[in-house]
């Protein structure tokens, strides 16, 4: 009876496992991969939009238009992020404390693993600051932010706009630097995260620029969304 329960038992592990092994991360070390290589398909597929976004300005340009109409639709382009700004700003750099970090304040309790790292919260809540200082342009990693853009994390990897990102995140924002540094100076999520560096030794750099440019957003403007079958 022993033997025969032994076999319905690996008779029922072999159907639940498909013929994969169930204890090892063959499954997830694959789902990495295809998370990696969608995102290198989908920077090749924003490079050819940029291109050919490129061909219709040339196109576009080689007719005459009326003055007004093209102030208007380069107001809007910039407004929309589709073309390069350039200004004075700000960069904030966000990052991952170093490998075993321990508490640097005395009576500070020892870090939890979630302690340790950047969340999207944190990413959003200095993306939402720079907005509210009056940015006229927002760009986190080598990508512009237009306004469906949206910060995901996974784990502690960022998902922006279909490619994935590790840290250190480095946000850049155009705008007046005063009213820049203000706003993320009384944000209250942000000095909470400032606590969490002075205790644990996250990742926190703010630098100030004369001059940057930020560069046009290059992906698709199409909404995309979920239908039912």
């Amino acid at each position: 009876m022993v033997f025969a329960l032994a076999g319905f038992l690996f008779y029922v592990s072999s159907l639940a496992a498909h013929g994969t092994s169930l204890r090892n991360d063959d499954t997830l070390l694959r789902l990495s991969d295809l998370i990696q290589q969608r995102s290198q398909q989908n920077a090749q597929s924003e490079n050819a939009v940029a291109g050919l976004r490129a061909q219709i300005d040339a196109l576009a340009a080689q007719h005459a238009q009326n003055p007004a109409d093209a102030k208007r639709l380069a107001t809007l382009e910039q407004a929309a992020g589709l073309d390069p700004q350039q200004g004075a700003g700000v960069t904030v750099t966000l990052n991952d404390a170093p490998s075993g970090a321990t508490a640097k304040i005395p009576g500070v309790p020892q870090p939890q693993p979630d302690d340790l790292v950047v969340h999207q919260q944190d990413l959003q809540a200095v993306v939402n600051a720079l907005w509210k200082g009056g940015a006229t342009g927002v760009q986190v990693q080598d990508q512009r932010l237009i306004s469906t853009s949206a910060v995901r994390c996974v784990g502690n990897q960022l998902i922006l706009q279909g490619r994935v990102y590790s840290p250190p995140y480095v946000i850049r924002a155009v705008g007046d630097q005063q009213h820049l540094l203000s706003a993320i100076d009384q944000d209250s999520y942000i000095q909470n995260y400032l606590q969490y560096v002075a205790a644990y030794g996250l990742g926190w750099k703010l630098d100030q620029s004369r001059a940057m440019t930020l560069p046009a957003y290059s992906g698709t403007v199409d909404l995309q969304y979920a239908q039912a079958e």
